[in-house]
């Protein structure tokens, strides 16, 4: 991991701009906020933070991917989320002052902005418009996990495959998953995933091209993710 506390603030500005929290906010008070933020770069693969240590603060991504995880006693891993340029993460524990609730690790290059706890507090108390975005970004968190939980309790992994490649095409600034990777986000073995893709191949709804999987039919996908 290499920290730099260079960039322009102007490239920061314009970073916060895109985010729920300080949207609100005018061009000075970004500035300012902006001044408090430092650079740091992660080699792929490598661990951001891990389950249960300090919270460092509200990590926001520059450029690359961030996956968020769990690893269960026995080693197995449980993609939560996937986290891309423009987006935030770790907000959890800056705000409610526990520990980092899951692991967090760049998949590439990654290029983060992060602004530490401290900092974001005393943004809180001194800008009521950030802690009502807060609420909102809450919400959103809470209604991702519960759509995992529903979607592991009640749907097949061929279901579940389907509303990740939809998910999946759906951000153009998304990364191709492996199989590995799709198993740890289905919350399934690889060998489930493969055999998930060739039933949605020989159907007609998705075709590989090299190592990209390419939507042939959405619509019939569509209903398959909603079984």
């Amino acid at each position: 991991m290499r920290t730099d506390s260079s960039p322009g603030i102007r490239e920061r500005i314009e970073l916060l701009r895109v985010l729920p929290y300080f949207r609100p906010l005018d061009e000075d008070t970004l500035a300012s906020i902006a001044a408090l933020a430092s650079r740091r770069v992660f080699e792929p693969n490598e661990v951001i933070f891990l389950e249960g240590e300090p919270c460092a603060g509200l990590f926001i991504v520059h450029s690359g991917h961030v996956k968020i995880y769990k690893v269960s006693p026995e080693g197995r891993e449980q993609i939560l989320t996937i986290i891309g340029p423009r987006d935030s993460f770790n907000d959890v524990a800056v705000f409610d002052g526990g520990p980092n609730p899951a692991c967090a690790q760049a998949m590439e290059v990654t290029e983060l902005c992060v602004i530490e706890r401290p900092a974001m507090l005393r943004l809180f108390d001194r800008y009521p418009k950030i802690a009502q975005a807060v609420v909102a970004v809450l919400a959103a968190r809470a209604r991702m996990l519960v759509g995992m939980v529903e979607d592991l309790s009640l749907r097949s992994v061929t279901a579940r495959l389907a509303k990740l490649l939809l998910d999946q095409a759906a951000q153009p600034e998304g990364m191709p998953l492996t199989h590995q990777q799709m198993a740890a986000r289905l919350g399934t073995v690889r060998e489930m995933v493969s055999r998930a893709l060739r039933e949605l191949e020989a159907e007609g709804m998705v075709r590989r091209d090299g190592r990209q999987i390419v939507i042939t039919d959405r619509a019939a996908l569509e209903r398959r993710a909603a079984e």
